[in-house]
């Protein structure tokens, strides 16, 4: 099997500070720094999606969504955590930009030339996706859950992501779904490459 790591939308609005800050969002970032340096060793791709949302999207309350502005392309709030350390050669997908697209799951995102994630994937051989970021029960569920859809097998890198929990115990009924649906959980303790 060959896998990869998605790092799920570690992007300053969504630590500590932005404009949809997941509680303690930005204690992922050493962890998947050393993910991504495992990855990288070993000679595994590494994949990152952000939001990359129009000024002007039905996602925003403003605009009838659900959410406050985040993620605006090209402003700061949209930027990579600052310390975050994607290796060299991650590839970056792009999603929710459209002025009518939400887009939570990482497959609903398009790489450079706007291949669908699955397709890049599969381009690389990948099977099996290792899935950690921002939020548990938002985007990194929705990412899981896509990866199985898919076909891929999936594992949820526990310690390398942080929920919302706009009610309590959200996250930890994003993590049982993952687990209902198929999905493996590991640590960095027990990942085993």
């Amino acid at each position: 099997m060959r896998p990869a790591l998605i790092v799920v939308d570690v992007q300053r609005d969504f630590c500590p500070g932005g404009a949809l800050p997941v509680p303690k969002g930005d204690q992922v970032v050493p962890v998947l720094n050393e993910y991504a340096r495992r990855f990288w060793e070993k000679g595994h791709p590494v994949y990152a999606s952000r939001d990359w949302h129009p000024r002007r999207t039905t996602h925003f309350r403003e605009f009838g969504g659900a959410w406050p502005a985040h993620c605006v392309q090209g402003e700061p709030g949209a930027e990579f955590h600052p310390d975050l350390r994607l290796p060299e050669g991650t590839i970056v997908v792009s999603k929710g930009t459209g002025p009518e697209e939400d887009a939570y799951s990482a497959f609903q995102a398009r790489g450079p030339a706007g291949e669908p994630l699955a397709d890049l994937l599969r381009r690389e051989g990948v099977d099996h996706v290792y899935v950690g970021g921002l939020a548990t029960d938002y985007c990194v569920r929705a990412t899981v859950l896509d990866a199985l859809r898919n076909g891929f097998a999936a594992t949820f890198l526990v310690d390398a992501s942080r929920g919302v929990n706009l009610e309590p115990g959200d996250a930890e009924e994003a993590i049982a779904d993952m687990v209902r649906a198929g999905a493996d959980v590991a640590t960095l303790e027990r990942l085993d490459l």
